[in-house]
């Protein structure tokens, strides 16, 4: 452990609640700003501050599977680019930091006032040549030190490629939609239109694209702007020191939480029904090795990557197995920082389904695979910890899109929509129906909103009873959410947990499984799989039923009855 510097813990608090409040102010910001329902009613985005080292200091109560892999997206983007005062760079690569196409990063510099600047000569510029350094494409000599970066991620509701909203069965990333490495989409606070116009050329419902990324764009100017508001109030000094002191009461707490943990080897497996291309199971095997205030989580024996698009990149684990373990800490005002991750390693090996490399198509390992990371981790910590672990919850996020032509003004729509099921059972109560579970936070599209923004019905929406698995405690159920679609459409469907149910825990028994249905016109229903894309009618309806969670101990038979 480095020097412990001293600190006013009344005052860490403080810092604690100011940077977290900032990135949900951006958050709201980004919300009540972004034209598409994915952002505005699901709030499918997630925002954070860094410091001038690209360390997570607070992040917004968002997205799990964003807020863990976003620190690697701002190391890319500082790594690839320079950021100047009043840039904006965007990302969605998953080989340079990003998760899949539909999620896109954009990342900003805070920058103090030249007027106001505390910088002196010495430690200031050392700080800033050794950041210039690692900066490949920058001369040191011309790269300021940045008090922080804020970014935000939001899931674009359509990124282009070969089926409306961009969750297809492409079987390489080329296939899945356009791909952004970093780059400037503004300088010096203004936006690089010829960027934008490539964006725009390559994406459905154009309008709405740019609608949304200027929403980020203005997130980022709102953490900008009450960032400096703490610097002037304060001084940099002090603001930079307690977010380092952050950094390192996050990686005590952890510490400490590790440490309460049985030394050990604990082990799991568990499997995705398939890939969508006729792969079968696809296995994850996880090794979880604890010993003092340290774990290593090893995935070595986990599948090959797949040709269907379900593989994860590597930030997509390390984001699963941050979301774990921050489970187990229990405390919401310990601060989500770089440093919860400081005493974990995550061994992925190359070319796995849980680090697939170029050219693997992605778009499900970022809402099925890491969904499948978190079951198969808890069930190995279930061994160590059999009071504290939940069973498995749905354990998929049923990714539904449908796109086409609205026939009330003749322009395209592409609707995304990621659909609740059944929470697993927790040791000392029910598991909750209908909810969103583990690396979503998101919520569903109200049928008003849905049905105003898009040449959709919603037929029916309604808790899948009995669902969830029997015990003593019992897990939730999934939900049936019927849409019919007014218009000639294709839909698309990314979903699992239709083969293998989500498991039970000490003697609970396993949940229903989920069930895909089309009915098509004089209410004949087709079965269809839980991954492709077909083709619908005006007064088809697609129908998804979601698997519920798990249950959690034996029942009585007073219970089963």
């Amino acid at each position: 452990m480095t020097r412990k510097q001293k600190f006013d813990p009344t005052t860490l608090e403080i810092y604690r609640a100011l940077y977290t409040s900032v990135a949900e102010e951006m958050g709201l910001t980004l919300r009540r700003t972004a034209h598409s329902p994915n952002i505005k009613e699901r709030r499918d985005y997630s925002c954070a501050v860094f410091d001038s080292q690209g360390r997570v200091v607070a992040q917004g109560d968002h997205m799990p599977v964003h807020l863990g892999s976003m620190p690697m997206a701002v190391a890319a983007a500082l790594r690839e680019t320079e950021i100047a005062h009043g840039d904006v760079v965007v990302l969605n690569d998953p080989f340079a930091g990003g998760t899949h196409l539909p999620d896109v990063t954009l990342v900003a510099g805070v920058f103090e006032d030249k007027e106001k600047g505390e910088r002196k000569k010495g430690k200031g510029d050392a700080e800033r040549q050794a950041l210039a350094s690692r900066n490949k494409s920058t001369p040191s000599s011309v790269l300021p030190l940045p008090l922080f970066y804020v970014a935000n991620r939001a899931h674009h509701a359509d990124i282009g490629g070969a089926t409306p909203g961009s969750m297809g069965m492409a079987t390489d990333v080329y296939g899945e939609g356009l791909r952004i490495p970093p780059v400037h989409l503004v300088r010096g606070g203004r936006v690089n239109e010829d960027v934008m116009r490539l964006v725009l050329a390559n994406v459905r419902v154009e309008r709405e694209r740019r609608a949304d990324f200027e929403a980020q764009i203005g997130s980022l100017r709102t953490g900008a702007a009450r960032l400096l508001e703490i610097v002037g109030r304060s001084g940099a000094r002090e603001a930079r020191e307690y977010a380092a002191h952050l950094i390192d009461y996050s990686s005590r707490v952890m510490r400490a939480c590790i440490n309460a943990i049985p030394d050990g080897v604990y082990e799991a497996e568990d499997a995705l029904d398939d890939d969508g291309v006729g792969s079968g199971e696809v296995v994850l095997r996880v090794r979880v090795r604890v010993k003092g205030e340290r774990a290593s989580v090893d995935f070595t024996g986990s599948a090959p990557q797949v040709r269907g698009p379900v593989n994860a990149v590597e930030a997509i684990t390390v984001s699963a197995v941050s979301y774990v373990f921050r489970c187990l800490i229990g405390a919401e005002d310990v601060p989500a920082s770089a440093g919860l991750m400081e005493p974990i390693e995550t061994l992925a090996p190359p070319g796995t389904i849980v680090n697939a490399a170029h050219p693997a198509s992605v778009a499900g390992g970022n809402v099925e695979t890491s969904q499948r990371i978190v079951d198969v981790l808890f069930k190995a910590l279930a061994q160590a910890l059999p009071g504290r672990i939940p069973a498995a919850s749905q354990g998929t996020m049923n990714n539904l899109t449908i796109g086409g032509t609205d026939a009330r003004d003749g322009r395209e729509f592409a609707y995304y929509e990621t659909v609740a099921g059944g929470m697993g059972a927790r040791p000392a109560c029910d598991g909750v129906s209908a909810v969103h579970t583990h690396m979503t936070n998101s919520l569903n599209t109200p049928a008003e909103a849905l049905e105003y923004a898009y040449p959709l019905r919603v037929r029916r929406y309604a808790i899948r009873k009995n669902s969830g698995g029997v015990g003593a405690q019992r897990g939730g159920d999934g939900v049936i959410r019927e849409i019919e679609t007014l218009v000639h459409a294709r839909v698309s469907l990314l979903a699992d947990r239709r083969v293998r149910a989500p498991y039970g825990l000490t003697g609970g028994d396993d949940a229903g499984t989920g069930r895909d249905v089309i009915v098509r016109s004089g209410d004949a229903e087709e079965r269809i799989a839980s991954k492709g894309s077909w083709e619908l009618k005006p007064g088809d309806r697609v129908r998804v039923e979601t698997p519920g969670g798990g249950g959690h101990g034996k029942a009585s038979r007073k219970s089963e009855g």
